[in-house]
């Protein structure tokens, strides 16, 4: 994270002060305590640090639980256990195989993630309507609060489908569930109401930094193509027209744009000067919650990297996600370590000079192919040869300040940026929605892919037809949690992708496109439907 957007950065390590005195995970705890005269904010940094919750609160786990749930549950990323460590219980292989239960650690601290940054932007909301604002700040404010609340509905909806809707501080004794359909239709409504509300990105920089990793226009106006291209999959009726609209909504403001190079994205010192994000996930050594490279690098090379921490060996790709990345030029492909290893340039990209194995004169070389041990599940033992399989991604690359205390990543992390746009109108089109111009540009399927792969320095494509979309969306979106949301809409979530001596198969039932209640969330509040099928 490029260390210059102070008030974004000061929101979040407030959040984490006011998270401790005003947190509340539980959606159906009784409520023991709220804002009284002794804690109510009274100055205006006492109200910044009490909004700066729902950032801490996000940035807590996003960027481990919540990915796993994404991308763990599809051949985009796999932890093996490695001779039967690494294996925690079996909640890795239990998402790799689609075997989790109501009582699975992710399944439970998402949820009462995701609906405690919901209670603290409806406990916030109460406090912005009578602090004092002057009309048009207090009508700003509640705008960003909200459109933070629909943000964590939206995690909801896609994870969970059928969940209670929670708009009141105290919460109503025990919420019942609500149908999808209905959780759909609440944030269409809430974000659509947002958009004359909210800011929108700015050519200055300074007024960018203030606005980054808050909601704008354009947070709106993705989420909401988002929404549109996965309404079938949420029981609504088919909106690919509005997913184009959507999208030259945000390439309506000029300063959106594809940067120059797709690596610079997501470098430790990414920050509000990449032009292309809309919304990300600020992280540094004091804002935690991104350890990607804690578990996702391969260990014998962090002196080659520039740090020297201990560092897990286990997360890697699957062979068969990795052989997308085969289009000759593209940068992507140099965001995966595979095959023989060479010092990096520092630059993300790399120079000539071989890395060794420690104390010998053996270049490392990291085989994509990852061979199981029977009889230990999903495990793929721990020689030095099986720890060197596995394709590890350094798509965010390993920051230097990384530091053993800690082993955190200052790279932010992007969770909606104008290539997923260009890649969602281009497939909205695909599935049927007349194309448009945008910025005088017809914009069919094939110039939105292309325009996608020129940044990234690939082979164009010569035709682009559906069935391609899903590799073109995995080569520019890999490890940003999109990957289950992709398969699913594409019908492919339940495609099975054995590994060598694999003895356990994947659940194919179609009812874990949906993860269930938590057991312990249905014992405190007997409102609560089990999602079918759990």
């Amino acid at each position: 994270m490029q260390k210059i957007y102070a008030t974004s950065r000061a929101l979040l390590l407030a959040g984490g002060l006011a998270g401790a005195l005003f947190g509340c995970k539980k959606l159906d705890v009784p409520v023991e305590s709220q804002f009284v005269a002794a804690n109510f904010p009274k100055t205006l940094s006492d109200y910044n640090a009490s909004v700066g919750a729902i950032y801490s609160n996000l940035s807590s786990q996003f960027a481990v639980p919540y990915w796993r749930m994404q991308d763990m549950s599809t051949d985009e990323a796999i932890l093996p256990a490695r001779d039967g460590n690494f294996d925690d219980g079996g909640q890795y292989r239990q998402l790799h195989y689609h075997t989790w239960t109501p009582d699975h650690p992710n399944v439970l601290t998402i949820w009462q993630w995701a609906y405690g940054g919901i209670t603290t932007c409806n406990r916030l909301l109460n406090v912005t309507n009578t602090f004092g604002f002057a009309p048009a700040e207090q009508a700003a404010r509640l705008a960003e609060i909200r459109a933070m609340r629909a943000l964590y509905y939206f995690f909801l909806l896609d994870l969970y489908g059928n969940v209670p809707i929670v708009t009141d501080y105290p919460t109503a004794p025990l919420p019942a569930t609500q149908p999808r359909t209905k959780v759909y239709e609440f944030i269409e409504s809430e974000l659509k109401s947002l958009t004359p509300k909210l800011p929108a990105k700015s050519g200055a920089g300074a007024t960018n930094t203030q606005q980054y990793g808050r909601p704008t226009k354009g947070l709106v106006y993705a989420l909401l193509a988002k929404l549109y291209l996965n309404a079938e999959v949420y029981g609504a009726p088919a909106r690919y027209p509005d997913v184009v609209r959507m999208a030259d909504s945000v390439q309506a403001n000029p300063n959106y744009a594809l940067d120059a190079r797709y690596r610079d994205i997501f470098l430790p010192n990414n920050g509000p000067q990449i032009r292309e994000t809309i919304f990300a996930i600020p992280y540094d050594q004091q804002i935690p919650g991104n350890q990607f490279t804690r578990f996702g690098f391969f260990y014998y090379l962090v002196q080659a990297y520039g740090f020297n921490v201990g560092l897990s060996i286990a997360m890697s790709t699957t062979p068969e996600f990795y052989a997308r990345f085969n289009l000759p030029g593209d940068a992507r492909n140099a965001t995966w370590l595979a095959g023989p290893q060479f010092v990096p340039d520092g630059n993300g990209g790399f120079t000539t000079t071989p890395v060794y194995y420690p104390n010998t004169t053996t270049q490392i070389v990291i085989n994509p192919v990852l061979t199981l041990v029977p009889p230990k599940p999903m495990d793929v033992g721990n020689t030095i040869v099986t720890q060197s399989e596995g394709v590890r991604s350094i798509k965010y690359y390993p920051d230097p300040a990384t530091i053993q205390a800690t082993r955190l990543n200052g790279n932010d992390v992007p969770l909606l940026r104008l290539a997923d746009v260009l890649l969602m109108k281009a497939e909205a089109i695909l599935r049927g929605a007349p194309a448009t111009a945008s910025n005088g540009e017809m914009q069919t399927p094939l110039v939105l892919v292309n325009k996608v792969r020129a940044r990234a320095g690939a082979q164009l494509a010569t035709s682009i037809a559906l069935s391609g979309m899903l590799d073109e969306r995995a080569r520019e979106l890999s490890w940003e949690a999109w990957r289950r949301n992709d398969l699913i809409r594409f019908g492919q979530f339940e495609t099975e992708y054995p590994l060598p001596n694999d003895v356990l198969k994947m659940d194919k039932s179609s009812f874990r496109r949906l993860y269930p209640v938590p057991t312990i969330e249905r014992q405190l509040n007997t409102n609560l439907q089990q999602n079918p099928g759990y």
